[in-house]
């Protein structure tokens, strides 16, 4: 017989009954509520029930808080309604939360591993698709819909069907001002946004062992975009040394076996994948999304598409992306003029993000307007302390508080109708970012080239002798 995957063995690990559709009941470590868990709660009230594991369960205010103000009686209305609403439900079960008065608020799946909430081998759910971010740490991260959240928070378990699994390897090593961002949009680019549909992800790789875990969590992060139900990166020695010494992190002796049992979180060596992708890492240049999906991505070096050039079925489908974006096809890509600049979400707030987009802001001047959102607000206070804000500052960028913000704009922060953003966000659909708002997804280095050029530009050619 051949040997398991690490999806395989974190999946035997917590199944607790399958079924003989494939369907399983898997016990659940973390679940992390965010502000739209209130109806799974009104569900638990209605049926009388109590939490099953509050000690396991963690609520997070992040997609409703307002980044540019802390004053409550500044926030709009729904703001208030969810988070007030949240704060009263963590309150009732004595849950831990993170609200915006809390000094380590943020992001779900920014602050999970920041707090060492998110550990090897866990599996961990949250009313949020981009739950598969904890999977960097070699964990099973499940985005769940409001049922499943109530029935988590009755029985601390989950009912999955089982997907099948997919390697992508990247071999080889990134070139210079390349990363993360740019390796997923490269794959989901190459296959389609449906093109791991029905599949765990596991990343592998020269390219990937080499990132750090805020690059892996990024690349985990952007699984979901190109259909897949998780993503993860076995553990290793760059996985224990970020987790060691987290506030939740196992201290002590636990910590000693905790790693013994974390180095064997890996795919066995004649491990069988249902579907394997091979990219040569050298070759993917900084990518930029065009149109209203993320699979409608390119290099920065390459033209839009055109659709006379294509098959009818494939034609339509661009003519109205090209048409929604106000493009023109068979333009290069590079120098499409944008309107605003976003940095930030739980693709790319990090303080690895915020440091790389410094770089290529550092001494130069904004010609557009932009908001810069930390993932947390200790990663806000770690930048603070290294001089980035004020690189930001200077350069003419807002520097605003941690929270969701214009990713997905429910707290007020939008694109207006018709503007065009470079957001480091993870999702480009229509009216993603506001009514009418044009979307342009990359990295944070091309973010900020956007920012100082005023159109799409290559990142390297801003970065050459700062790296």
């Amino acid at each position: 017989m051949s040997g398991q995957t690490l999806f395989d063995k974190l999946w035997a690990s917590h199944a607790i009954r399958t079924e003989d559709d494939g369907t399983s009941l898997l016990w659940v470590d973390r679940h992390l509520l965010t502000e739209g868990s209130h109806h799974a709660f009104g569900k638990l009230a209605e049926r009388g029930l109590e939490l099953a594991e509050p000690s396991l369960t963690f609520a997070v205010a992040d997609h409703y808080v307002p980044t540019r103000t802390q004053l409550k009686a500044q926030w709009n209305a729904d703001s208030r309604r969810m988070i007030d609403t949240l704060e009263r439900n963590a309150a009732r079960h004595g849950l831990r939360h993170f609200g915006p008065a809390d000094p380590r608020q943020g992001i779900a799946h920014v602050i999970g591993p920041e707090q060492g909430l998110t550990l090897p081998g866990l599996l961990i759910v949250c009313g949020d698709s981009h739950t598969s971010t904890h999977g960097a740490f070699g964990t099973l991260g499940l985005g769940i819909g409001a049922t499943e959240v109530a029935h988590v928070m009755a029985t601390q378990t989950i009912r999955v069907v089982r997907p099948k699994t997919l390697r992508i390897r990247f071999d080889g090593m990134l070139g210079p001002g390349v990363g993360a961002k740019d390796m997923a949009l490269a794959w989901i680019a190459q296959i389609g946004a449906d093109g791991a549909r029905g599949h765990a992800i596991e990343y592998a790789g020269d390219a990937v062992t080499a990132l750090s875990m805020e690059g892996r969590m990024t690349l985990c992060n952007l699984s979901i975009e190109g259909g897949a139900r998780l993503g993860m990166v076995a553990p290793d020695a760059i996985t224990i040394a970020y987790v060691e010494g987290r506030t939740y992190a196992p201290a002590g002796p636990h910590w000693d076996a905790a790693v013994r049992e974390w180095t064997e979180l890996r795919s066995d060596e004649d491990a069988d994948f249902d579907a394997e992708l091979v990219l040569q890492a050298g070759d993917i240049a900084p990518f930029v999304t065009w149109g209203t999906s993320p699979d409608d991505a390119l290099p920065i070096t390459a033209c839009l598409p055109d659709p006379a050039t294509l098959p009818a079925d494939k034609a339509e489908k661009v003519r109205e992306a090209l048409d929604y974006m106000g493009l023109e096809a068979g333009r290069p890509l590079a120098g499409t003029p944008v309107d605003q600049v976003f940095i930030g979400s739980c693709a790319n707030g990090r303080i690895e993000d915020l440091r790389l987009a410094a770089r290529v802001l550092e001494s130069r001047k904004a010609c557009v307007p932009g908001l810069v959102s930390p993932g947390s607000s200790l990663v806000k206070a770690q930048a603070e302390a290294e001089g980035l804000d004020r690189v930001f500052r200077e350069a003419g960028l807002e520097w605003a508080g941690s929270g969701c913000s214009m990713c997905v704009g429910m707290n007020g922060d939008i694109v207006a109708p018709g503007k065009r953003c470079a957001a480091t966000s993870n999702r480009n659909f229509r009216g993603r970012q506001g009514p009418g708002a044009r979307t342009h997804l990359m990295s944070p280095a091309m973010a900020a080239a956007a920012a100082v050029t005023g159109e799409l530009t290559d990142a390297r050619q801003l970065l050459e002798d700062r790296l």
